[in-house]
C-alpha cells in the first residue's frame, strides 16, 4: 500500500534534477554514459507501448541523478540535433582522466582539460547524441578578487 511520501525531494535526488531527451537512441546513451563517465544504471529501463523507445531510465553519477529518455511525438520535448541548449557540469577527482575515458568511448572532443582562471582544471566533450560535458576537477580555492585578477590576466592573453 502507497504511503505519503516523507519529504518532497526523493532520496538520491538533488532540488533540480537533470533529464536528457534523445531521438530514439535513449538506450544507446545509457550504454554509452556507462562506458565514458562511468555512470551506474539504478533501476530498470522502461520501454514506451510496444517496447518502443524510453520512457524513463535513471543513472547515477557521483552523487548525482540523471534522468534519459526518448522524445515522444506530440511533446515540446525533442533530443538534440547537433548539439544542446543546456550543457552538464561533472566535477570528479581526476577530470583528464575522465576526458580521455570519455573520448576513447567515442565522445567529440570540444577542449582539452585545461588549468581555467577560476581554479578548476576542465574540459569539455560532446557525446555523439549532441549532449555537451564538462569534466573539472577543483583545484584551487580563490578569493572573488583572486578570480578576478586571472581573468584580466586571461583576457589580456586572448588579445594577442
Amino acid at each position: 500500500m502507497a504511503t505519503p511520501a516523507p519529504t518532497p525531494v526523493p532520496e538520491g535526488f538533488n532540488t533540480v534534477t537533470v533529464q536528457l531527451w534523445f531521438n530514439g537512441d535513449a538506450e544507446q546513451a545509457v550504454r554509452f554514459y556507462q562506458d565514458a563517465f562511468g555512470a551506474k544504471l539504478t533501476g530498470p529501463i522502461n520501454y514506451g507501448p510496444g517496447g518502443k523507445g524510453v520512457m524513463h531510465a535513471l543513472l547515477g553519477l557521483g552523487s548525482s541523478r540523471i534522468m534519459v529518455a526518448d522524445a515522444w511525438p506530440g511533446n515540446s520535448e525533442h533530443g538534440p540535433k547537433e548539439s544542446s541548449t543546456a550543457g552538464l557540469w561533472v566535477y570528479v577527482e581526476d577530470c583528464d582522466a575522465l576526458f580521455k575515458r570519455a573520448v576513447d568511448a567515442g565522445a567529440e572532443s570540444l577542449m582539452a582539460p585545461m588549468d581555467a582562471f577560476w581554479g578548476d582544471r576542465m574540459g569539455k566533450v560532446k557525446d555523439p547524441f549532441g549532449h555537451c560535458w564538462a569534466v573539472a576537477t577543483w583545484k584551487e580555492q580563490l578569493s572573488g578578487d583572486e578570480i578576478q585578477e586571472r581573468e584580466k590576466a586571461w583576457l589580456a592573453s586572448m588579445k594577442g
